[in-house]
């Protein structure tokens, strides 16, 4: 593996770059990464290397800036990924809001790092498979991220053979998507249920309503302890206190934020408030 492409000054400074604007920690070792990342943005300015892209960053550029950060933020998702945490939404978790939500008849459910939108429409469609009366009720399915780019892809829902092959059961498949040409597009009414919008989790956040189910799956591991602690704070205060929160599988609110609990019957990674 070769990191002579980027030189240290120019990693240092788009390593600088990157964290205040995302909190996303590039560790020494990661110059590979910036230069697989950021010569296609440099080409496609007319620059020959990282560091021309770099002069031009100091020089001000903010949408050019905008550009880089979206381009080394990671974008993995697929449909169902991981399993169980959609086993947990559908086995325990809806459920369990059903009955104590009767009254108001209202779920609100937030895709914190949607990315493409693969985890959202996931949701989405566990919601119309198993979950049928609650299509009468007032279901919200908020997805967000950093990346303007990943986000229009979500809205449009257009996905490709491949990325439908990861994850999507073929019955699903042909329940919930149309063909579109050699792709496949999510269908009308499931891409209703989803609003998509730009949020960068580090920068202050707009208000928003209570979140029974809070999905912050695979995020917190680029972020610093600090970063972390704060994210978990500020999810924590925008959740119903009887709500849920996913993380991905190497991440833990252990020694970050003491005021939540792993739910101990869940396969997947699920925690909730201490309830005092």
């Amino acid at each position: 593996m070769t990191t002579t492409n980027v030189s240290t000054v120019d990693f240092e400074y788009i390593r600088t770059l990157v964290r205040s604007r995302s909190a996303i920690v590039l560790e020494p070792g990661k110059e590979y990464l910036v230069h697989a990342r950021l010569l296609p943005v440099a080409r496609k300015q007319g620059l020959d290397d990282i560091s021309a892209l770099v002069e031009k960053l100091k020089r001000g550029d903010a949408s050019l800036t905008t550009e880089v950060v979206e381009a080394m933020t990671t974008n993995e998702t697929s449909f169902f990924r991981d399993v169980h945490p959609f086993e947990t939404l559908r086995n325990d978790i809806i459920p369990e809001l059903l009955e104590k939500r009767a009254l108001t008849r209202t779920l609100r459910i937030w895709s914190a790092a949607a990315s493409t939108g693969q985890e959202a429409y996931t949701i989405a469609m566990t919601l119309r498979e198993h979950f049928p009366q609650l299509m009468t009720w007032n279901v919200s399915i908020l997805g967000t991220d950093l990346s303007t780019e990943v986000l229009e892809k979500a809205r449009e829902g257009r996905y490709a053979q491949l990325e439908v092959n990861r994850g999507l059961p073929a019955p699903m498949l042909v329940k919930y998507f149309d063909r579109a040409g050699p792709a496949w597009k999510v269908k009308p009414e499931l891409q209703r249920m989803v609003e998509f919008r730009s949020f960068n989790l580090v920068k202050p956040w707009a208000p928003m309503p209570r979140m029974d189910i809070v999905f912050l799956r695979n995020v917190l591991i680029y972020f610093d302890n600090d970063t972390k602690r704060d994210v978990l704070s500020r999810a924590r205060a925008v959740m119903a206190p009887d709500g849920y929160l996913f993380l991905g599988a190497a991440e833990t609110t252990l020694q970050f934020d003491g005021m939540f609990e792993r739910v101990p019957r869940a396969r997947a990674n699920c925690y909730r408030q201490v309830q005092e």
